[in-house]
């Protein structure tokens, strides 16, 4: 196995990790519960003004889980290209800069609205990407 590919597979592995772990997150235990229960309370009850047919709470819940989704695709096929078909991947500059701008938006995205810690993993997958596409290009 290529350098390049290994670098672009740690990369999604760390975006898949980090999808999982927001997935689990997500569905069991406290950890994206507000810290104010009766805003949690309120969630339940609230709808959005786009609909009455859910509640800001469940919402939340779809939303976060959706997220894990993109994180869990993203860290899946990127993975499974580098390491079962790294010449395909890197002869597609399609995929290689769809994946670039996926993972900036990711990174843009968790330094403006998340927390230090998946802005962190958003940017040593970003780096190891980058140094992938680094070191098959130069």
């Amino acid at each position: 196995m290529n350098t390049p590919a290994l670098l672009i597979a740690a990369s999604a592995a760390v975006i898949l990790f980090l999808g999982v772990m927001h997935l689990i997150f997500t569905f069991y235990g406290p950890k994206f519960d507000p810290r104010d229960a009766e805003l949690k309370a309120r969630m339940m009850t609230v709808s959005p003004v786009i609909t009455r047919q859910t509640t800001m709470w469940r919402a939340w819940i779809g939303f976060n889980a959706s997220h894990s989704y993109g994180a869990i695709l993203f860290g899946a096929v990127w993975g499974y290209l580098a390491l079962a078909y790294p010449a395909f991947l890197f002869e597609s500059v399609f995929l290689l800069a769809l994946g670039l701008v996926a993972l900036l938006g990711y990174l843009v995205l968790g330094k403006i609205y998340w927390f230090s810690t998946p802005f962190r993993g958003i940017l040593l997958a970003t780096m190891l990407y980058v140094s992938g596409l680094l070191v098959h290009f130069i």
